[in-house]
């Protein structure tokens, strides 16, 4: 008994230090990141121009769509690898890993080959309104792009197993590479003068693809042989109880994905090209306090799996505490960033883009609501507990559209359309804090505990 509770108390101070040392290397990386992000903005819009910018940033949130398409994957071994390790059991961690990798490549070569074909086939200017004089290849810009993002896919899995390993801050470096190297990339064709749409797609895409290529060997090689993925530890049983799990996860994937691709078609289509501007630009604005939040939060993902796993709901109570203390700092930095927006953005776009106050003071309602939303449903992915939040966030993708129509109808700009992206997410928040209680508190039955 004494044992089994020394046990206990050592778990809970190595998780906990753990996630404290990787809360610090990602508060270092994603400082660099953040920095990186709000130079690519001005760096893009001087390099394209507003029309051509609109139309890339229109692409990117399709593309995202395709990172999306591993059904769940990678979310899935995340929970499924952790808890592996949890009880030291490597055969099976090693089957988890290589049943992913290899189901993750039966997925992305059929899905790049429709994708392929669904370009040579539709009317792509008119599909995003573009007009042809002003951006004449952009038919090779989709399909090197979607080249590019496809083979990023399959290894991008090396993030999710990191991530499993509890060590997030590793998955944020490879990540911030990437972003380097575009923005390396990307300023390298703003001396050259070319301000072509078609060399900022593609230094955009091959940069994480290549940082992932590289990461690949030094993983499974040099770092972590016993993992490394190999077609006879392929176990069509584990596939099968990944896919079950990641299925749910893909779900809430799409879900989310939804609501952030529709909003950019929304409003190039309804509005204009380059109303998709002051969204985006608002969005990167708040994107610091996400990011921040994310760097904080995202250790605590798997965290919780290794201490559910272990029983052990008092360390997830005390963590749940802890990041509500962060809730209320995030609260206070989005008001203060309301009020000195004006100010941030003639310095940061040099009033390329008139963005309103209305405009950001929506944008910062809903990236609150988002996340608060986001630090209970963190909580709950570790569990494994998603029924609901399949519930909820595939009634949101079902309702987003229409109530954004009537947003956009009644307001037209992008104020409407983010009256309709907070309206939409606030019962998902409301059933996350519901549904985290009563499982930490022993009173979930039923639904609340799938």
């Amino acid at each position: 008994m004494l044992s089994e509770l020394y046990d206990r108390i050592k778990g809970n101070d190595q998780r906990t230090a753990l996630v404290r040392k990787n809360i610090l290397a990602s508060f270092l990386i994603k400082g660099w990141s953040a920095l990186i992000i709000y130079l690519m903005v001005p760096l893009t819009l001087f390099t394209l121009g507003l029309y051509k910018n609109g139309v890339w940033l229109t692409i990117s949130s399709i593309l995202v769509w395709i990172d999306s398409m591993d059904i769940g994957l990678g979310n899935g071994l995340r929970n499924q690898l952790t808890i592996h390790l949890a009880h030291n059991d490597y055969k099976k961690a090693q089957e988890a890993v290589s049943s992913a990798f290899f189901m993750l490549i039966l997925i992305i070569i059929p899905t790049s080959l429709l994708l392929n074909v669904f370009i040579l086939l539709i009317n792509n200017y008119a599909f995003f309104n573009v007009d042809e004089s002003v951006i004449p290849d952009l038919d090779m810009i989709l399909a090197v792009s979607v080249m590019f993002v496809s083979i990023t896919f399959i290894f991008k899995f090396i993030s999710n197993f990191y991530l499993a390993l509890q060590l997030p801050a590793v998955n944020n470096l490879l990540i911030t590479i990437g972003q380097t190297l575009a923005l390396f990339g990307t300023f390298i064709v703003y001396i050259s003068g070319k301000h072509s749409l078609f060399l900022i797609s593609v230094i955009n895409t091959a940069s994480p693809l290549i940082v992932y290529l590289l990461a690949y060997p030094y993983t499974f090689w040099k770092k972590y042989p016993q993992l490394r993925p190999s077609i006879r530890c392929f176990n069509k049983h584990v596939a099968k109880s990944l896919l079950t799990l990641g299925v749910k996860f893909f779900v809430l994937q799409i879900c989310g994905m939804l609501l952030f691709m529709t909003s950019n078609i929304l409003i190039q289509k309804l509005i204009s090209p380059e109303e998709v501007n002051p969204y985006q630009i608002t969005y990167r604005y708040f994107s610091i306090v996400l990011t921040l939040f994310i760097v904080v939060n995202t250790p605590f993902w798997s965290a919780t799996t290794d201490a559910y796993a272990r029983k052990d709901l008092e360390w997830i109570r005390i963590s749940k505490k802890r990041m509500e203390k962060v809730l209320a700092v995030v609260s206070i930095s989005i008001i203060f960033m309301i009020c000195i927006s004006q100010f941030v953005y003639h310095i940061w776009v040099h009033d390329e883009v008139v963005i309103t106050t209305e405009t950001t003071a929506c944008m910062g309602i809903y990236m609150m609501i988002l996340i608060s939303s986001l630090c209970y449903s963190n909580f709950l992915n570790g569990i494994g507990a998603l029924h609901i939040q399949l519930i909820m966030t595939t009634c949101a993708a079902i309702l987003f559209i229409p109530l954004a129509l009537l947003s956009i109808h009644c307001i037209h700009s992008v104020v409407g359309m983010l009256i309709a992206m907070s309206l939409i997410n606030i019962p998902g928040l409301v059933m996350n804090i519901v549904q985290f209680n009563k499982i930490i508190n022993n009173k979930a039955r039923g639904i609340w505990l799938k």
